[in-house]
């Protein structure tokens, strides 16, 4: 039997997630370091210590938005995996899914990138375990287009994130809409995966 959700664990829950949002757009401004809980709580209107009503200390808040992030790819890649029939149209579909997400989350991503070492051992460990799921779910995908060995999907894949992770860094000041960008990284992504 489940507990009812309180207007009190809504509350919560919506504060938790405003934290994680707010660190993860001064992360990746000003890198995990240069960012203080009570930088973080004055961004959502709360001061440093009440960070801690909700994670243990900056490296939780960091493994709680890096973890989150990486079971949200698991989650999501998998259902678009799922719904494809196969072939062409998965590879396709976890193509854009990925697109869409590194646009989408141009923050995270680029905490990811240069943060991952200031988590916890059992974060990066968690994080490292989810991203490998989320590669073998791309790799199975490539192996029906793809008679190659493992080692050589596993680079093609990761040589694709490369491709789409980029994306962050270099479109902050793009003229083109994201809906133009996202076309082309994926038509992009697709033929390095495939090539």
């Amino acid at each position: 039997m489940t507990t009812p959700v309180t207007a009190r664990d809504r509350a919560k829950a919506e504060r938790s997630g405003a934290l994680l949002a707010a660190a993860a757009t001064l992360f990746a401004e000003r890198g995990f370091s240069g960012v203080s809980l009570e930088d973080i709580g004055a961004a959502v209107g709360v001061s440093g210590p009440a960070v801690y009503r909700h994670f243990d200390g900056k490296q939780a808040l960091l493994g709680a938005l890096l973890i989150g992030v990486s079971r949200d790819l698991v989650t999501g890649g998998t259902a678009v995996s799922d719904a494809a029939v196969a072939g062409e149209e998965r590879m396709r579909a976890l193509v854009r899914f990925h697109v869409d997400f590194a646009l989408g989350h141009a923050d995270v991503i680029r905490v990811q990138d240069r943060d991952l070492p200031h988590l916890s051992d059992d974060d990066r460990a968690q994080v490292r375990r989810l991203q490998r799921t989320y590669i073998d779910l791309w790799m199975a995908a490539l192996s029906t287009l793809r008679d190659v060995p493992a080692d050589e999907l596993r680079l093609r894949v990761q040589g694709g994130f490369g491709l789409i992770n980029s994306t962050p860094h270099s479109t902050r000041s793009a003229a083109r809409s994201q809906s133009a960008t996202a076309a082309v990284l994926a038509d992009m992504a697709y033929a390095a995966l495939t090539a």
